[in-house]
């Protein structure tokens, strides 16, 4: 009976001797064998990982389009811009009560008591210098310095305003007006060239870290065959680098505290003290940023292929020096055909932009209108301002949300949502939300105390403090405005992200600080029509103002769309910029020498 059991496991044991003797790897103990099996398998899977090939037409087409990867040390860039914002912010929104109440107020902090009138004139003067001041320093980026001395030279000029604006707010400044004013004024003005400045060359200085390689086909994680497009990268960092602006806008939220609670000197002395931090590796590691070298001053040519593009009929062609060359002998021509294709590109992006005046009047409500509006409400131990954080609030939650969920839903599915859609999008979504201001202005005009007068009645009065009269608001809660950041919020998403994207890609390599600057100069425009808005933003034509302003937005967007929709047609394919090129009438030898002569 043993011997019988003892059968099978012995003939057992020779076949598997056997088995050993034709394949010595099975003879492995089986825990040996199956790491074999699995180291095989990890080193397929890293293969697969690792895999990448230059892109073809074909696989533009059927692959579906990702970011690529990107140099760390173009966060570093991404980090100074932010922590700029962040100093830029943190010092300019207590600004307004610095000027306008006096020390000791009962109702809000001041120092200087300026009055509303003065201190409104003196932030609107900041603006327009902040907004007009691009164009100066990127002419001297473009032409001269390049963008990171520019960029460093920016940051240098904001931070010495920053140090004199904490010197002069210190009780001992404070205590002579006349000094603290003087030292004021000189310290927004350095502020408001060093705002300029920085905002002409960050976001092209952050894409020259973006290497510019071609599409590549590589593996994800779980196999898929991907290609890698540049411009979804340029809108990926953009995308991020507006999620750390306004992550670093919260900084207001520490600014107006401490405003309140210690002294304007250290609502001051916070944001610089962010900045200051973020300059050190910002110069240390300088040698690790890609810099792409100035290429001389092209506005005269620039501005001569302008002349005889206007002497032909406003056609570019004109100005091809080939054309020149056949017209007028041997005469030559310092600039290329390629340099008027990149005029050419240059003022199509110029004309986007152009379209953001209104967007830019319709996004600063929420820095005066909207805020006044939550003033007319119940707040319940809040400030009217606190309420603006949700913006940037609602920014940082949704942008991840559209970036890692929104979009690549979209492209799984072969839909790109290129600039110009995205652009119009972010009009309407703007004009949705102003639009639902004028419902809570409406509702506003409905409730007691004061009704279409808020803040204004004597039904409404409380206390009096010497010339001051505090009233109560009237019976609703401002955070029914929350919807209205919410709406604002995704416009911002989509808006300034595919604007820079659109403008940078667009704009001529020697050019590119330039077309930013002009994307100011529109955001000086918007602010300029706020002011003429401002004459007739009051009660109670404030539901009229909101509804008019939320119409235009919303004509504008659908206006940008249908006039330039087919840019969006052939963004995200090869050979882009030539394709893209406008349509242009053939100018023949005898045209340009008639139009020249």
């Amino acid at each position: 009976m043993r011997s019988h059991s003892l059968g099978p496991v012995i003939m057992s044991t020779i076949r598997q001797s056997r088995e050993s003797s034709k394949h010595p790897s099975a003879a492995v103990v089986g825990g040996e064998c199956i790491n074999s099996e699995k180291a095989r398998i990890s080193v397929q899977h890293d293969a697969s990982l690792s895999f990448s090939r230059e892109a073809t037409d074909e696989d533009s087409e059927s692959l579906r389009h990702v970011p690529d990867t990107v140099p760390r040390i173009l966060w570093l860039v991404a980090f100074t811009g932010a922590a700029q914002r962040l100093a830029f912010y943190g010092t300019t929104v207590p600004w307004q009560n610095y000027l306008q109440n006096p020390p000791n107020h009962p109702l809000s902090p001041g120092e200087l008591g300026l009055g509303q009138s003065t201190a409104t004139i003196i932030n609107s003067a900041f603006l327009f210098l902040s907004y007009l001041s691009p164009l100066p320093f990127a002419i001297v980026s473009d032409s001269w310095l390049g963008r990171y001395k520019t960029l460093f030279l920016s940051l240098i000029i904001f931070a010495i305003g920053e140090v004199l604006l904490f010197v002069t707010s210190l009780p001992f400044a404070v205590a002579n007006k006349e000094t603290a004013l003087g030292g004021f004024i000189v310290a927004m003005i350095l502020i408001g060239l060093g705002q300029g400045g920085t905002s002409a060359v960050i976001f092209p200085f952050l894409c020259d870290q973006i290497p510019d390689a071609p599409p590549r086909v590589i593996r994800t994680k779980k196999g898929e065959e991907v290609i890698t497009d540049h411009k979804l990268t340029i809108q990926h960092v953009f995308t991020l680098f507006y999620w750390m602006i306004n992550i670093a806008s919260l900084i207001t939220l520490a600014t107006t505290s401490l405003e309140k609670s210690v002294g304007f000197w250290a609502a001051y002395l916070l944001p610089l003290c962010g900045l200051v931090v973020s300059m050190v590796p910002f110069v240390l590691l300088n040698g690790r940023f890609t810099k792409v070298p100035p290429q001389g001053n092209t506005l005269p040519h620039a501005a001569r292929v302008l002349a005889l593009a206007t002497r032909s009929g406003f056609h570019l062609t004109a100005a091809d020096p080939s054309l020149q060359v056949l017209s007028h002998g041997n005469q030559s021509f310092p600039w290329t055909s390629v340099f008027v294709q990149e005029i050419r590109r240059g003022l199509r992006a110029c004309r986007v932009v152009f379209c953001f005046i209104i967007f830019y009047l319709c996004f600063n409500q929420t820095t005066n209108n909207f805020i006044s509006q939550a003033s007319q409400m119940e707040i319940n131990g809040v400030s009217n301002d606190t309420i603006q954080s949700m913006n940037p609030i609602f920014y940082i939650i949704l942008n991840p949300l559209i970036q890692n969920l929104v979009f690549p839903f979209l492209s799984r599915r072969r839909i790109y949502l290129g600039p110009i859609a995205r652009m119009s999008a972010s009009f309407l979504f703007l004009a949705m939300g102003t639009a639902y201001a004028a419902g809570i202005q409406k509702l506003i005009y409905s409730r007691a105390p004061c009704f279409e007068q808020p803040l204004a009645c004597d039904a409404g009065l409380v206390a009096i403090y010497g010339d001051t009269n505090q009233h109560r608001p009237n019976e609703i809660s401002a955070w029914i405005q929350i919807p209205l950041h919410f709406l604002f919020a995704i416009g911002e998403i989509f808006g300034f992200v595919a604007l820079n994207e659109f403008a940078y890609a667009e704009a001529p390599t020697n050019m590119k600080a330039l077309v930013k600057a002009f994307e100011q100069l529109t955001a000086s425009l918007g602010s300029a029509l706020g002011i003429a808005l401002g004459t007739v933003s009051k009660d109670p034509w404030l539901v009229i103002v909101y509804s008019v302003l939320a119409g235009v937005t919303a004509i504008t967007g659908i206006a940008l769309y249908a006039i330039f929709r087919v840019y969006d047609t052939l963004w995200y394919t090869k050979e882009t910029a030539r394709d893209m090129e406008e349509p242009s009438r053939v100018v023949n030898v005898s045209e340009v020498k008639q139009e020249s002569g």
